[in-house]
């Protein structure tokens, strides 16, 4: 796995997600409490940044129409949106977040 450090820990808020570029994919890093995960920051449904939605019990929303999508899976738990996202794996280091890109723990191919 190759690891890149994606943002401070510190800058994720609690309730709302961070949109950072890591190689050639936008990624939305959130927490969940001091789970942090890594997903697609695009909507399979409407292709909107998932990180300007809010994060509620280990879900993202998409603030368009509403699409949510489980942090863990990245699939969607709630409609518009039937695709699931592209999820990464996630290290926290000396208060750092580090996401391997390359590796999709879903199986899902980021577009």
């Amino acid at each position: 796995m190759t690891f890149e450090r994606a943002c401070a820990l510190a800058d994720v808020p609690a309730d709302e997600a961070l949109g950072v570029t890591i190689d050639r994919y936008d990624v939305a890093i959130a927490r969940d409490g001091d789970d942090v995960y890594a997903l697609q920051d695009l909507c399979s449904h409407a292709a909107v940044p998932l990180s300007e939605g809010e994060v509620a019990d280990c879900t993202i929303e998409c603030w368009l129409h509403g699409s949510t999508f489980d942090l863990r899976t990245g699939k969607p738990t709630c409609l518009p949106a039937t695709e699931p996202v592209a999820t990464f794996p996630v290290e926290v280091r000396d208060g750092d977040v580090y996401v391997d890109v390359e590796t999709t723990l879903n199986g899902v191919t980021p577009s």
